[in-house]
């Protein structure tokens, strides 16, 4: 695993304290520095030790940031860096975790209050001293204290996209020891939820302390926070990772157990009492010839004679988790489903979906160039378009209207001249490359481009970007005008959430989905892990509706187009098949569902 975001951390801490401490123009360049380093395709550990002339070649990385890039590379700390964090010691990523406040804000209160922690923000604003500090005002204090909440429940979730890396580099690293049998990630990471408390693995093996001893030795593990002979946790990349080693033959089990939901296995575990069966962490066992309580809870991590008591009976399976299930009279059900909204009985009954899987998009509708406000051309996105498989690509360039700031959107004759630039880049590349843009949506529902240039467009996503406090009547409305606009094509980021930063709108998911179907305009589940929206709950909403989802990865930059996993195992949360996804259909497919 690359220490490319790692770095790009680093170096948007150094914009916020910058910028907190009131310098100007500098903050700007750091955070381009970041984005850069962040999407840049070879590790910056190399590039480091090649020196600061090879860092430096990074697009926006001169000659001052490439140094300090090597100085964290090699030392771990940046001087200059630990000097800010003294002369502004707060909580920067929990106190900018609140909407509205902003690195600015945060040196403000600092210098006024000696604000430096969400719990001290919440205090000042309950006792009225923020609207008191010049510049501010009772509705910015207002504003504050009704979203600390928010901030402060995020804090305590760490966003998928975050979690996953770390968790599948641990995935690799533990599948390489001889003593191990399998391995898997379960709890709500394997889920695919949007936060996870901290990332779960499950090893099956005889032998259990050399694993825990070889855990703990991973290079990627910052501290141990403690270790058993059959459990440990250590904490990776500000990430909390918990091992459990099971034994092979209740590897399935342990799985099923282990991965949730609650409520789930609560459900699982009653068809297994129904039918005189015993459910647990270590298997399912008959105990209808014994004389035991079949509903008695699994250990937990007892002593090993209570954990010997709890496999009392015939053990019927529990070396797979679908051997688990089908001794249930089950359909094997997908992690993604596990939350106890009736796939349980359509499991019983033989009636799950067949999901959407990994590798099923031949296209991605969603993406950004620099044109707007990515960093690489038409050629160089639809390129990596092409090499990742896909049988087309479009692009949607942010356009101007509400929620774009600092000149990043195209007006009308920008749009017109990028279809010359679009035809262009289709020539040099081996897939079509359909021109697209996306629009906002302003506060009632009204896009940001005219008709007429819109018309001439292959496919319009529209977006909300501002206004996205409505209350829900007024979102919702907004929405469904959205949607039945004769030119929109796909509902994107339906919500404008940006998760642990902003709840966004609440809709009524079902009147847009309805709305949507009978429009024949898609909506989105934007992969971006900042976002994951729709989520799992609306896309289910929208299929039940009739409508059909996109998944999209909103990428601006090649890499980004990998997010498109975690879109997938979002539209697998809202029980998606590949016929409900537009990008799962042939081009030809596509061009029928734009021209319909």
């Amino acid at each position: 695993m690359s220490r490319n975001d790692e770095v790009a951390t680093r170096l948007e801490e150094f914009a916020d304290l910058l910028e907190a401490t009131g310098v100007e123009y500098k903050p700007t360049a750091y955070r381009r520095a970041a984005e850069n380093v962040r999407d840049h395709p070879k590790p910056i550990e190399g590039l480091a030790a090649d020196g600061e002339d090879a860092v430096a070649e990074i697009d926006r990385v001169g000659d001052a940031i490439a140094a300090k890039i090597v100085e964290y590379v090699e030392t771990g700390e940046i001087e200059e860096l630990t000097e800010l964090r003294e002369e502004l010691p707060v909580d920067m990523a929990g106190l900018t975790a609140v909407e509205g406040v902003g690195p600015k804000t945060v040196g403000s209160l600092y210098d006024a209050l000696g604000i430096s922690d969400l719990d001290e923000l919440e205090a000042a604003a309950e006792a009225g001293e923020i609207q008191e500090v010049s510049g501010f005002g009772a509705k910015t204090e207002e504003n504050i204290l009704e979203n600390v909440p928010f901030a402060r429940e995020a804090r305590e979730r760490t966003r998928l996209g975050d979690a996953r890396p770390v968790a599948d580099d641990a995935l690799g690293y533990l599948a390489d020891r001889d003593a191990v049998e399998a391995v898997e990630v379960c709890g709500s990471i394997r889920r695919w939820k949007p936060t996870i408390g901290d990332v779960d693995l499950l090893v099956a093996s005889e032998e259990r302390e050399p694993i825990v001893e070889a855990f703990t030795d991973w290079d990627a593990a910052d501290a141990t926070i403690e270790a058993g002979t059959g459990k440990a946790s250590v904490r990776a990349d500000g990430t909390r990772v918990d091992l459990r080693v099971v034994d092979p033959d209740e590897f399935g089990a342990a799985l099923q157990y282990f991965t949730g939901s609650r409520a789930h296995n609560v459900a699982v575990r009653n068809r297994a009492i129904d039918r005189g069966l015993k459910l647990n962490e270590y298997g399912l066992f008959d105990v209808s010839d014994l004389d035991e309580d079949p509903a008695a809870d699994a250990d937990d991590g007892g002593d090993a004679a209570e954990a010997d008591s709890t496999r009392a009976g015939e053990r019927v399976a529990g070396e797979s988790e679908d051997e688990v299930y089908r001794a249930l009279d089950m359909e094997p059900v997908p992690p993604e489903l596990r939350e106890d909204r009736g796939e349980v009985d359509a499991a019983a009954e033989h009636r799950l979906p067949p999901l959407i899987g990994e590798g099923e998009l031949r296209g991605d509708l969603h993406t950004h160039t620099d044109w707007s406000d990515g960093g690489f051309s038409i050629a160089e996105m639809a390129r990596a378009a092409d090499e990742r498989g896909y049988d087309y690509y479009v692009v949607t360039d942010h356009a101007t209207g509400p929620g774009m700031v600092g000149g990043v959107g195209l007006d009308e004759s920008d749009i017109e001249e990028q279809a010359a630039a679009v035809a262009e880049a289709a020539d040099e590349v081996g897939i079509p490359i359909f021109h697209g843009i996306e629009a906002n949506i302003d506060a009632e529902g009204g896009l940001s481009t005219d008709d007429e240039t819109l018309a001439a467009l292959d496919l319009v996503v529209a977006s909300p970007h501002a206004a996205l406090g409505q209350d829900r009547e007024a979102a919702t409305e907004r929405l469904v005008r959205a949607v039945e606009h004769p030119h929109v094509d796909v509902l994107g980021h339906p919500t404008g959430r940006l998760i642990n930063e902003r709840p966004g709108l609440d809709p009524d998911v079902e009147a847009i989905a309805t709305a949507a179907s009978a429009a024949g305009t898609a909506i989105e589940v934007n992969a971006n892990p900042a976002r994951l929206d729709a989520d799992g709950e609306f896309v289910r909403a929208a299929i039940e509706a009739g409508a059909t989802i996109a998944v999209n990865t909103d990428a601006h930059a090649p890499r980004e187009l990998d997010n498109a996993r975690y879109g997938i195992h979002t539209a697998r949360r809202g029980w998606a098949r590949a016929a409900d996804v537009l990008n799962a259909r042939s081009l030809n497919g596509v061009r029928s569902f734009l021209l319909e």
